[in-house]
């Protein structure tokens, strides 16, 4: 046989090329149909039932029109807003059945686009009955999406629970929705109530565009709150727990939210909803959220958020910056961002406008409001600084690049994350924006600001909720009609450039500059008991977990050049069993004072090593530092509008 084979090969190497057989392209099937902007005849009834809470399933029922015998296809959607990739949890639908006139039809999925399914409507058949699963995760741990339903409450996205014809616009298709739930439980959304029962809701009739815009959450747990009381256009808070307990708030927090509310209409200068809905689930059972609309927006947080007020202050900016969202990315969004249904493409260049302008509106807005104070805002936008200052990747891979990340990685953990970057379009879009700012009111001499564009540039047709578009141009020349001066220039340079620092300029423009103290960043301190870790990067470098686990290593930073790596576990520090990261701060105190390397003996996986860190610059904690003798510009920027 070898003898054989050995032959066969000096046979094959002897024939010239042009006589063998090449392989040649199967041919695909046809594409699925491009969107239409064209009305599609009927209507869908959706109906999703969730009471199966133990297995945290739903059950959904389609009654779809159709128009059409042979081939059509149905979608289920692939592009969720918000998460700017294609992230429709497809793997969670099960069960699929589809009947035409009460009998079962066999289904097809699409070999190329699995998002497809293809069914051949008989003849005489007007509408199809679709029935399928949607297995939502069981638990927070071990998946790739987050836990949407639990015993005491749920937050269902349309997009999950639907599908839709191919062929036309989103907003073209016409659906009535039904929800069915625990009947001691109660329910919140942006959609309009026909009429509800026990247990049962069904909404009035909506495009499918503003169904999936338009999330539900139900639970047992319910208290409302009024946050524009007296206003012609109603605001509310919606407020869902896994406890009755979870739900107390005090007078003077419902009026800073109510006070989140006035500065941003202040600052807009219109509003694009007829009403607007916080939808806010205070849970260690429910995955946490932040997720924009239209008219609502998906927030979830931990059980203490209003229980430990003055604890849990660095997670307060969550319904700033999802609020924001109704005006920059929903009202006006990128032309390539927005696609005409939820399957075709998205691209994501202008994610530091619509991504890194919200930050900034959002920490700008906690502050004004009072849910932060100007120390905590400070604090927080130090750690920015720093964090931005410390990402050593941008010396090959420029800011507009990292836009493409929610593609490219769709959020998932990053081993270095310092050095391959990841959505920094938020934090260092923030700074630019700081740093736009602060260069408007120099010019002006504080006649005018970033105030000025948000107005003009999010705050025209009042009431008006249908999307309007916007490039990089409209960008310019919406911040030349605040002053003129060559603003394509100041973006591109920072938006398009390798290497580099920072972008400081707004703080050290505003009248401060980012220092390193011992002292230890109150935000910072905050934002560690909600992660349950410990940051040490500005020190040696490495940010630490529960158990002594290694969560990120600042590349070419002490702990790097020694060695040291991400899921590494600390299990001995200078000889001692480690305890807590108590012993690293200690450790650090105690480098500082003498010529002698932290020593720490890690595990990775089954191996033990021991890890030298030549470090020797005592903890380093980032804060700003007001600068005498300057104008306090990033001040002006976090008082309150009147």
């Amino acid at each position: 046989m070898r003898y054989v084979l050995l032959a066969a090969t000096a046979f094959a190497a002897a024939s010239p090329a042009w006589a063998q057989p090449q392989p040649e392209p199967l041919a695909y099937n046809p594409p699925v149909e491009a969107p239409k902007d064209v009305a599609y005849p009927g209507t869908i009834a959706l109906r999703v039932d969730i009471t199966d809470l133990t297995r945290h399933i739903a059950s959904v029922h389609e009654t779809i029109p159709v128009h059409q015998t042979g081939d059509f296809v149905l979608l289920y959607p692939q592009w969720v807003p918000g998460d700017h990739s294609p992230t429709g949890p497809l793997a969670a639908l099960a069960s699929l059945v589809i009947k035409a006139a009460g009998q079962e039809i066999p289904w097809t999925r699409d070999v190329v686009n699995m998002n497809a399914f293809h069914v051949v409507v008989p003849q005489g058949v007007t509408s199809l009955d679709v029935s399928f699963q949607y297995l939502s995760p069981p638990s927070n741990e071990g998946f790739r999406e987050r836990e949407e339903i639990t015993p005491d409450l749920a937050d269902i996205a349309w997009n999950t629970v639907s599908l839709y014809p191919e062929g036309v616009f989103s907003r073209d298709i016409t659906v009535v929705p039904t929800f069915v739930f625990p009947k001691s439980w109660h329910y919140a959304s942006a959609l309009e109530t026909d009429h509800a029962g026990d247990g049962t809701v069904t909404f009035k009739p909506t495009t499918y565009n503003t169904l999936v815009d338009s999330p539900i959450f139900a639970g047992h747990y319910f208290s409302r709150i009024d946050l524009a009381p007296g206003a012609a256009t109603p605001v509310h808070l919606n407020i869902f727990a896994d406890r009755q307990e979870d739900l107390a708030i005090t007078p003077d927090e419902i009026a800073k939210h109510r006070a989140m509310v006035q500065q941003a209409v202040k600052l807009f200068g219109a509003q694009h909803y007829n009403h607007y809905d916080f939808l806010f689930a205070l849970s260690d059972q429910l995955g946490d959220i932040g997720l924009e609309h239209h008219r609502s927006s998906e927030d979830g947080l931990g059980r203490d958020y209003f229980t430990d007020w003055d604890g849990t202050f660095a997670d307060r900016d969550l319904l700033s910056h999802e609020y924001t969202h109704s005006w920059n990315g929903k009202f006006r969004r990128p032309a390539d961002l927005w696609a005409p249904n939820f399957n075709v493409p998205e691209r994501d260049s202008l994610l530091w406008v619509y991504e890194g302008q919200t930050e900034f509106w959002g920490q700008v807005l906690a502050a004004r409001s009072g849910l932060w104070s100007r120390a905590q805002a400070l604090d927080a936008i130090a750690i920015d600084a720093a964090d931005m200052q410390a990402s050593v990747g941008r010396q090959w891979r420029p800011l507009q690049d990292t836009t493409n990340d929610p593609i490219i990685n769709e959020r998932r953990a990053l081993p270095w994350r310092s050095w391959e970057r990841a959505e920094d379009y938020y934090i260092e879009g923030l700074l630019i924006w700081l740093d736009a700012d602060s260069l408007i009111r120099a010019n002006t001499h504080g006649a005018k600001s970033l105030n000025d564009f948000a107005h003009a540039f999010f705050g025209m047709d009042d009431g008006s909720y249908t999307t309007l578009p916007y490039q990089f141009e409209d960008v310019v020349k919406a911040l030349n009609g605040v002053t003129p001066y060559d603003w394509a220039g100041f973006l591109r340079a920072r938006l398009d450039r390798a290497g580099g620092t920072a972008p400081l300029d707004g703080i050290t423009r505003g009248g401060y500059k980012l220092v390193y103290t011992e002292a230890e960043n109150g935000f910072l301190k905050s934002e560690e008991a909600r992660r349950h870790a410990h940051d040490f990067m500005w020190s040696v470098g490495f940010d630490l977990g529960e158990g002594g686990r290694i969560r990120g290593v600042e590349w070419g930073g002490p702990a790097f050049k020694a060695g040291l790596t991400v899921g590494a576990k600390i299990i001995a520090v200078n000889g001692l069993a480690y305890e807590d990261a108590s012993d690293i701060s200690s450790a650090i105190k105690l480098a500082k004072t003498g010529t002698a390397p932290i020593e720490l003996l890690v595990q990775n996986d089954r191996h033990f090593n021991a890890v030298h860190i030549d470090y020797h610059g005592g903890l380093r904690y980032p804060h700003l530092e007001r600068v005498a003798g300057t104008p306090a510009l990033l001040d002006d920027l976090l008082s309150p509008l009147k």
